[in-house]
Formats: structure tokens, C-alpha cells, sequence
């Protein structure tokens, strides 16, 4: 075999300890960050904390312009290997592993990526698992149509849309098993799979595959007739079907009992404004006597010196990390404007890609800047991600303003006369919304609001029993 050397041309991202340090911080959210700067202070003698009577704007002026020059180059990281944040091979972010093997971290999502990571995954399928996994809502659903998010995927790296489905699949069958899941059935069969084969899992997954309507109504007769099986047996795949969980990821209470904004927005002007919540953010800067004095200094302190780059680092990433903060919730802020006005039903089709282009930084940043981040407002406060909204096909308006409208229209329905699901698509289609009629069943199921026929079952039984007076005899 003949040896020969070709000069080859090939582009490469390193990811520095500065880079990485900046996309942690990034993600990092109100409580995360207190603490972060916190042990910063006590481990770096060269930072040292502002007081609240001498707090100077020129100071954070002047890192986020310095960290301006360098938002580029970690801004335009590798789309799918980085969605979830930091290294998806694992090295350069030990810290984020150490956290999240702790049961520090507060998103089940990085949990999960951190257990694939500490399952040796292919750095490859670790990347379109973060992909699929920064997709998904809190509760493990993905946020959009499957075939959809695949080629999505596709054209941003180049890869097969059947190399997604194939990562899709693992997560949903893996260690938490309906995780990626389009819809409930899903999710529920992905579960139903890991119990061991038997009639019952056999008729609880022709359920699911058919008759989940029969199954929300609690109609075991019709169950049974449409199956061809007994009451007890329907009974049995019932009972197994509702052991399973209804969301891949459970919800699991906050350390704190109450919600820290990191954000701040109101109305004033006639103009929505809004500013950083720095009321429990420890204000940092490198002590202007010890860098002076390193800088003054002939003599090699090379331990010093790094603890003064350290020091730099993390001031400057705080900086871009409330510079993208705040420059991304006032696009949302300006977005929905009538969702903050008008409530819901006002609530505007946006999507991470518009923000992005707006502020100019990748849809990747965005995800991870608004992730775990909360906005406090004259309507209430609610996380960063509760401002996007899904376009719905061949319709002006978004999902979450449509799902309002059925609820309006339900809520003010006569109490004799409920409005079926077709009848409801039908008055949608008057405003100018055109969905079908399934859409708006998948509305009312997420609401917990019943079909036409049970509502009026449900009225009917809190109605007092008319007294029919008695005949007087003849």
C-alpha cells in the first residue's frame, strides 16, 4: 500500500474555557446566578462585590462592550451539538456534569442529556438527542409536528431526517421512556412497551391505537363491544393504562417556594419597557487597587495573573449573558404586546428563529437564554418560553390564542344547547380561524374540558329535580 500526504481544508470551532464558561452562564437563571457569583467571590480575592450606594453603569457599559467584539464567535457554534448547552462530547464543562449528577440542576432535560452523556452515546447521536430534547415542553411533548422538526433538523446540519427518527426513537424508549413523544398515545405506548407481554398490554395498546374517546369517556361497554372482549378484561387494560404516566417528565416542585423574575416589565410612556431584575444579583467587578497593582508589578505572578483572567472571564460573561437577556425579552415584550393588553387571546404566532434574526444571535442562544428564565408583568409572571407561540397552518392567529378562543366559546355556551366540536370549528371559521374539527378536541382535551354530550350529562345532574305539583282529584 503506497502512502501519499494531501493538504485537506476543513473548518473547526475550539471551544475555549471563555466560550464555555459564557454559554454556562447563559443558561444559567436568577437563583443559579446568585449562587454562581457567590462562590465566585469567596474564591476569587480579586473580585469583589459593588455596594448598592456606589452601583455605576459605566462599569457594565464598558463589559458589554468588550464582550460585544466577542459574541460572534461562541454565538456561531455548531447548531445541534450545543442546543442544550456546553460540550455535547462531555469535555470543557465538568462543572455542568458535576451539577447535574448532584440533582442540582433544575432541568430535567439537561438531567437526561447529562445521563446519555454518562452513557458513552456517540457524540453524534448526543447532539440530535439535544436537538430533539430542546424541542421539547416541560412536560416531554415535542413542540411541533414530528416530520416537521426532521427536516427542520435536516437542513440546519446537513443529516438524514431518518438519522433523527432513529435518535427520536431511542430517546422515547430509553431511560425515560415517552421523553420526544408527539402526542399522549405515544407516549403512553412507549411506556406500555417495557411491561412484560400479556392480554392485557395487548388490549391496553389497541386502546391507545383507537379508541382513546371510548377510553376518556369511561365507556367499558363501548370498549368491550368495539374490541370484542369481556368487562373484566377492558377493566384490566384500563387499570394498566392508567398506572402509566401522563407526562414523560414530572413536574418536581422548586427548591424555593416562590419564583425569582429575572426580568422586569411595564408600562409607561405608551411604551412597554424592561430592565434587568438586579434585586438579588450580587453586583461583581475585578478590584480596580489589585489590578492595578498586577499591572504595575515587574516581578512574574503567574498565579495572580490567572486568577485576574478568571476574574475578567466571568465579568465579561455576566455581561453579554444580561446584555442577550435583556435585548431578547424586549423583542418578546414588543411581540406580544397584545397578549400583555389583552390577555390570550391576543397572544401573536412567534417563533425562536424571529427573535433570533431580530437580535441578531443564533436560535440556539435564544433557546437557551429564555429556558428556566421568568418575566414578572402587570398580567402576572410566567417564564421567557410562555411568550412563543406555534403559527397554526393556513391561520393567522397562534395555538395558545386559538385554545383560548375555545374556551371562551365553551365558557359562554348555553347551558341546554353545548357546542359540539364541529359547531365550535364552524364559529372559529367566522373570525377568520380555520382549523378542523379534531384541532379543537385537541384544545379542549388539554383545558380538561369535556365533550359536548358529558357537559350536558354534567349540567343535568347539578340541576335540582323540577316538583311536578299533584293532580287535584276529581
Amino acid at each position: 500500500m503506497k502512502h501519499t500526504l494531501r493538504p485537506q481544508q476543513a473548518q473547526t470551532v475550539h471551544l475555549t474555557p471563555q466560550l464555555l464558561q459564557t454559554i454556562r452562564l447563559l443558561q444559567l437563571t436568577a437563583p443559579q446566578l446568585e449562587q454562581e457569583l457567590r462562590q465566585a467571590l469567596e474564591r476569587n480575592p480579586l473580585l469583589e462585590q459593588e455596594a448598592p450606594e456606589i452601583e455605576s453603569e459605566d462599569d457594565d457599559a464598558t463589559a458589554a462592550n468588550c464582550a460585544a467584539s466577542e459574541s460572534a464567535s461562541w454565538d456561531e457554534l455548531p447548531e445541534p451539538m450545543f442546543l442544550s448547552g456546553g460540550g455535547a462530547l462531555g469535555d470543557g464543562d465538568d462543572d455542568r456534569m458535576a451539577r447535574i449528577q448532584a440533582g442540582e440542576s433544575s432541568d430535567p432535560r439537561q438531567r437526561l442529556l447529562a445521563l446519555l452523556e454518562l452513557q458513552r452515546w456517540p457524540a453524534r447521536d448526543l447532539a440530535l438527542a439535544a436537538f430533539w430534547l430542546d424541542h421539547c415542553d416541560d412536560r416531554g411533548y415535542l413542540e411541533g409536528d414530528v416530520a416537521g422538526l426532521c427536516n427542520s433538523g435536516a437542513t440546519q446540519t446537513g443529516i438524514a431526517t431518518e438519522e433523527f427518527e432513529c435518535v427520536r426513537q431511542r430517546l422515547l424508549h430509553g431511560d425515560w421512556p415517552g421523553v420526544a413523544a408527539a402526542d399522549v398515545g405515544e407516549c403512553l405506548g412507549a411506556q406500555l412497551a417495557l411491561h412484560p407481554d400479556s392480554a392485557s398490554r395487548a388490549l391496553a395498546r389497541r386502546i391507545l391505537d383507537g379508541h382513546v374517546e371510548l377510553l376518556a369517556q369511561h365507556d367499558e361497554t363501548g370498549l368491550a363491544a368495539a374490541l370484542h372482549a369481556q368487562i373484566d378484561e377492558v377493566r384490566a387494560a384500563i387499570a394498566l393504562i392508567v398506572s402509566l404516566k401522563a407526562h414523560p417528565i414530572e413536574a418536581t416542585p422548586a427548591d424555593s417556594g416562590y419564583i425569582i423574575p429575572d426580568v422586569v416589565a411595564w408600562h409607561g410612556g405608551g411604551a412597554w419597557r424592561v430592565a434587568l431584575n438586579t434585586a438579588t444579583l450580587p453586583r461583581v467587578r475585578i478590584a480596580p487597587h489589585c489590578e492595578q497593582a498586577l499591572s504595575q508589578s515587574g516581578s512574574d505572578h503567574a498565579a495572580l495573573r490567572g486568577l485576574l483572567d478568571e476574574a475578567r472571564w466571568l465579568v465579561r460573561g455576566v455581561a453579554m449573558r444580561n446584555d442577550t437577556l435583556l435585548r431578547t425579552a424586549q423583542v418578546l415584550v414588543d411581540r406580544q404586546r397584545g397578549f400583555l393588553e389583552r390577555g390570550d387571546e391576543a397572544m401573536a404566532p412567534l417563533t425562536l428563529k424571529e427573535v433570533a434574526d431580530t437580535i441578531g444571535m443564533h436560535e440556539s442562544t435564544v433557546s437557551r437564554i429564555t429556558t428556566g428564565k421568568y418575566l414578572q408583568t402587570p398580567r402576572g409572571t410566567f417564564e421567557l418560553k410562555r411568550l412563543f407561540a406555534v403559527r397554526l397552518e393556513g391561520a393567522v392567529v397562534g395555538a395558545v390564542a386559538v385554545k383560548a378562543m375555545v374556551k371562551r366559546l365553551i365558557e359562554s355556551e348555553p347551558a341546554n344547547a353545548p357546542l359540539a366540536d364541529d359547531v365550535i370549528a364552524g364559529l372559529l371559521a367566522r373570525q377568520g380561524v380555520r382549523i378542523a374539527r379534531r384541532t379543537v378536541a385537541k384544545y379542549r382535551d388539554q383545558l380538561s374540558i369535556g365533550p359536548a354530550n358529558l357537559r350536558r350529562a354534567e349540567r343535568a345532574r347539578k340541576q335540582p329535580a323540577h316538583i311536578v305539583p299533584a293532580r287535584a282529584s276529581a
